[in-house]
């Protein structure tokens, strides 16, 4: 099999893989780098020229020559097939097991995740499409180790919703005209050139979930990119429909201006809670006490300036007759611990009544077990109606102000909840560096974003030279090496395998320069 001119697949081959890298399929990545690349890459030069100025002490508020959009009225796309009821979603990687459990599990949407639960392992990369396409044809099986068998149910699965990486990851795998590719690019373009005819044959479409937008500007990009694909391949304009995370703090200053770029192709927007926090920390890491966050765990959706931002997002979203979905349920069950399972269970309980009363369409949650828990309280408020759409929360009114609130957060600085990030972060990046982008640690399920939290808080604390309320300690980096140590001690296996791990998490956690995403250097330790 002959590639196409100037593209080159640098990634080891392996049985099926000529069945996603054909060369039609690369031929299509191609047009997609050439036309699009250079703007990315641009708008990523943008990204970073706002954070130099919000060191300098800028700051953000909604945009006054978007006015016009926001005061005006127009409303998204209706809710394409397959979409319109989506009160349980259902989060997890696209590996053989997971892809059953999801699309099995009850939930109306599996989010399948390419991103932050996946490892962009090339093995991962390929067998995720195989999987994908696969399922959508009935054919997905898979048999564990210990011999048992997983196998797709007849009746009524899972809304499929494809999550590729973010506009900041690269694919050094797979090189057009000797540069590297956009991770998001070649996720969407595998999926859409491989499995777009194939929903729409099944009543459905290729759906998509849109992560780390930081302005209009790159769902702008997104939106050509959708209407030079479908002209690409002969299907119609409005096929794609995206639903975006609002989880960066810039974004949750332009959620108007993101639906109306994308309005044809709308279906919605997320409350993306762990990576706000995380961009809250990264956006504003200089500013000292004003955007100080306390323990990880004190920083629920009820403190004010995560309260502002949810009720502005399901305002925004109804007035635009787009669909507002609410956050992770994180919890993993436990079979051993029946007092921490039903403790964990009035926490989610109360979370999705919390979501549900305020007017959100559906939410997410992690793990099987906790779908007929989401189900139960969106039933209750929505009963037949698929959706919340006629509640338009017209008596919500949030300003920039309040979005900045962070100051207000209750919460202390505690030896346990610098542990708690030490330990995550590490334990995280060890999984993650052998392949395994979904860990369950400490009953939670992490993903990057956890992880980019847990690193980003230790570098906030360490750099605000913060005093631990339990024990007068400063934080400095001797104590989180000392911290490190003793909770690497603490864990399975020998010390020895933590050590990447372990400095990797010091070179994003503690150096003077902040890494954007941890992701990124990560990735150029993994093969």
């Amino acid at each position: 099999m002959t590639n196409p001119t100037g593209v080159e697949v640098t990634g080891a081959a392996h049985p099926r893989y000529d069945e996603i890298l054909t060369p039609e399929a690369l031929a299509f990545l191609a047009a997609l780098h050439r036309a699009f690349d250079p703007r990315r890459r641009e708008l990523l030069r943008r990204r970073r020229h706002r954070d130099a100025e919000l060191a300098a002490g800028a700051t953000l508020d909604f945009l006054p020559e978007t006015r016009a959009i926001r005061e005006s009225d127009w409303r998204v796309a209706d809710p394409a097939p397959g979409l319109v009821d989506r009160r349980v979603e259902i989060t997890g990687p696209t590996d053989a097991k997971m892809t059953i459990n999801a699309l099995n599990s009850g939930a109306r949407v599996w989010l399948a995740d390419l991103e932050d639960a996946n490892t962009p392992r090339w093995e991962n990369v390929v067998s995720g499409q195989l999987n994908l396409r696969d399922a959508i044809d009935g054919k997905l099986e898979f048999t564990s180790p210990e011999g048992k068998r997983y196998a797709l149910h007849d009746g009524e699965l899972a809304t499929i919703v494809v999550r590729p990486r973010g506009w900041h990851l690269d694919e050094k795998h797979l090189l057009v005209d000797g540069e590297r590719t956009s991770g998001s690019l070649v996720d969407f373009g595998l999926y859409l050139f491989h499995c777009a005819r194939r929903q729409l044959d099944r009543g459905a479409g290729p759906y998509f979930y849109l992560p780390k937008l930081e302005s209009h500007l790159e769902a702008r990009l997104w939106n050509e990119v959708f209407l030079f694909a479908q002209d690409q391949l002969g299907i119609p304009r409005g096929t794609i429909r995206a639903t975006v995370l609002i989880e960066t703090f810039p974004a949750a200053f332009e959620m108007d201006e993101i639906l109306h770029e994308l309005r044809e192709h709308s279906a919605g927007l997320n409350a993306g809670r762990w990576d706000y926090m995380f961009s809250v920390i990264k956006k504003f890491r200089t500013r000292g006490q004003d955007f100080l966050l306390p323990d990880r765990n004190a920083v629920t959706m009820t403190v004010p300036f995560m309260r502002a931002y949810t009720e502005l997002l399901v305002r925004t979203c109804h007035r635009r007759g787009a669909h507002a979905i609410g956050g992770m349920a994180a919890f993993i069950p436990s079979r051993r611990d029946p007092q921490v399972n039903e403790t964990a269970l009035a926490k989610v309980r109360e979370d999705k009544t919390r979501e549900a009363g305020d007017g959100f369409d559906g939410s997410w949650v992690a793990h099987p077990d906790l779908v007929p828990v989401c189900r139960e309280v969106f039933d209750q408020v929505l009963g037949d109606r698929p959706h919340q759409l006629h509640r338009t929360r017209d008596e919500v009114r949030v300003t920039a102000a309040e979005l900045l609130n962070v100051r207000a957060t209750p919460g202390g600085h505690t030896e346990a909840g610098l542990r708690n990030a030490v330990s995550v972060g590490v334990q995280y990046l060890a999984a993650w560096l052998r392949g395994t982008g979904a860990v369950a640690i400490f009953n939670l399920m992490e993903d990057a974003a956890t992880a980019e939290i847990s690193r980003s808080q230790v570098w906030q604390w360490l750099h605000n030279e913060v005093t631990l309320d339990d024990t007068g300690e400063r934080v400095t980096r001797d104590l989180v090496e000392r911290i490190a140590d003793e909770e690497i001690a603490g864990l399975p296996g020998d010390p020895g395998d933590y050590a990447e791990a372990r400095a990797l998490f010091m070179a994003v956690a503690v150096a003077d320069d902040f890494v954007d995403f941890l992701t990124v250097p990560a990735y150029e330790r993994m093969p």
